[in-house]
């Protein structure tokens, strides 16, 4: 064991003898229940919103990802370009883990170039950019990028800062507890897989002490389970409040509900790229020589057939707003050019025979339970509008800590996709989404359906790599127009923001949807 893991466990135990006498003057626990549960503690093993919303409650990162995507000062004081690829990070100083050890550039480079190496990939859409990480001193960073950089900033966000001496740690290792020590609002207590995770407040965090002493995390992807939660007081506020229950809770004397907008975009995704695909076939369920999703015509039929206005108003009861494509109107990147699709089930059948299917064909739907709002339900009904045009859907559903990492590497035909646009613009989107997959370059790390469009891709260099806000605007409505206009995605729904919560909290709705301990305040 070395000199440096010595000191940092002796200054655990001196830190475990100390805090609660800090803490007990104040014990205000608080018990949040998350619609999703995260696969790991590792803060780089994969980026999805769940593990990012987790991991921010232990570890900072270089920069806050405001609620509205904004990039505010965390780790990192001030930054600046010294030329278009070369940004230096100023650090703060005085900062300390949870276990006493000091934070220093060396926890900073080793988290970004861990991040962007990691087997996984996870984080291959936020970090492909990056040529190099180095220190200029002990509290100055810089970052090398490829290519000019224009949302670096929001980039880097998305990664926590762990300790160097961690760098080489296993997942198991963070999940166990011995290396989830960072820097953030909360430390780490013990975490159960797929149950829950607790948390002590960091009463020497360098932002302020939060007002809860103790946080649970408790992980229930249940509709019911989680609302029987809030409802018999066991919660004090939950994530993605079942449409179902909004009455019940309205009614309550001691309950209320929270919403507001998303930036989320729930879509389905296609299966373009292979020349069979696996859970498709003719109409009498035997073996298709060519997989019909690859067909502009057949995209077009399937989007035709969705009632889209109707699945927002009855099956999410108006949790949702009917999305064309990436981003709404207003947000850069939106383009005009795109075609609206109405719902008409009747062309859509014409549409499916001018195909070469006058039969139909059959396929199976895959997709999470309990990781969207209404996300089975949605599903269901998707699969039963397909049969009515003669193309008989059969639905299948699974939890996200199953589903999540199958759909993204293009195991299935037909899926339920759902990407959180937290940048407010399209080059975050369609380099997870719709650009070529390349592991080496980064792109299409969720590109499931193996989507592969020249001019998606030379669009995404372009407007990756330009600074000038007037010449990457066309650049990014640009990547909005090929997508949708191709329907690579079939285009479902933004997701609203709706939470239920005891009275006596308050909260603000966050664009990405994380619920986050440190910004739930209390009502007096």
């Amino acid at each position: 064991m070395s000199t440096n893991i010595l000191k940092r466990a002796a200054l655990l135990l001196v830190a475990s003898i100390v805090m609660p006498a800090v803490t007990l003057a104040q014990e205000t626990p608080l018990v949040i229940g998350m619609s999703t549960t995260p696969t790991t503690l590792d803060p780089h093993e994969d980026s999805s919103a769940v593990q990012s919303a987790t991991s921010r409650h232990i570890w900072d990162s270089l920069i806050n990802l405001t609620a509205t995507s904004g990039s505010a000062p965390e780790l990192a004081t001030a930054w600046t370009t010294i030329d278009p690829t070369h940004w230096e990070f100023k650090l703060r100083q005085g900062v300390k883990f949870h276990d006493g050890s000091d934070f220093d550039a060396d926890d900073v480079v080793a988290s970004l170039l861990r991040a962007r190496d990691k087997p996984s990939q996870g984080f291959a859409s936020y970090t492909r950019n990056i040529a190099s990480v180095t220190s200029k001193d002990p509290y100055t960073v810089v970052i090398e990028t490829k290519v000019p950089d224009p949302i670096l900033l929001n980039s880097v966000s998305r990664i926590r800062i762990i300790s160097a001496d961690c760098k080489d740690a296993p997942v198991q290792e963070f999940d166990s507890g011995k290396c989830a020590v960072g820097t953030g609002a909360y430390s780490f207590v013990s975490y159960s897989p797929g149950s829950n995770l607790t948390l002590k407040r960091n009463d020497s965090y360098f932002a302020g002490a939060s007002h809860w002493s103790d946080v649970t995390l408790r992980f229930l992807p249940d509709d019911g389970a989680r609302l029987a939660s809030l409802l018999s007081n066991e919660i004090d506020i939950i994530e993605a409040l079942p449409a179902d229950g909004m009455s019940r809770v309205q009614s309550s004397n001691n309950l209320q509900v929270i919403s507001g907008q998303s930036s989320r975009l729930v879509y389905m995704g296609l299966d373009v790229g292979r020349d069979v695909s696996p859970f498709v076939k003719a109409a009498d369920g035997s073996d298709l020589g060519k997989n019909p999703l690859k067909d502009l015509k057949v995209r077009r039929a399937m989007l035709m057939s969705i009632n889209r206005p109707a699945i927002v108003d009855r099956v999410m009861q108006k949790n949702g707003t009917v999305a064309d494509q990436f981003v709404a109107k207003g947000y850069a990147g939106h383009s005009d050019q795109v075609e609206n699709v109405g719902y008409d089930p009747k062309a859509a059948k014409a549409i499916l025979a001018e195909a070469g299917y006058p039969e139909g064909f059959s396929l199976t739907l895959h997709g999470p339970s309990g990781r969207y709002v209404k996300d089975a339900e949605v599903l269901q009904a998707v699969g039963q509008m397909f049969t009515r045009i003669g193309i008989k859907s059969r639905v299948e559903v699974m939890p996200w800590s199953m589903y999540s990492e199958e759909y993204s590497k293009g195991t299935y035909s037909t899926y339920l996709g759902s990407w959180g646009v937290n940048t407010g613009e399209t080059t975050n989107p369609a380099v997870a989404l719709v650009a070529t997959r390349d592991e080496a370059k980064g792109t299409g790390r969720y590109n499931g359906g193996g989507v592969s469009d020249p001019k998606i891709d030379e669009a995404l260099v372009k407007a990756s790599s330009t600074l000038d806000e007037a010449q990457r605007v066309p650049l990014l409505q640009e990547l909005s127009t090929q997508t949708f206009n191709n329907l690579w995605l079939l285009p479902m729904h933004y997701e609203n923001v709706v939470l239920g919560a005891k009275k006596t909290v308050t909260y603000t709705p966050r664009g990405d949807k994380y619920t986050l301990a440190y910004e739930v305040k209390p009502a007096n």
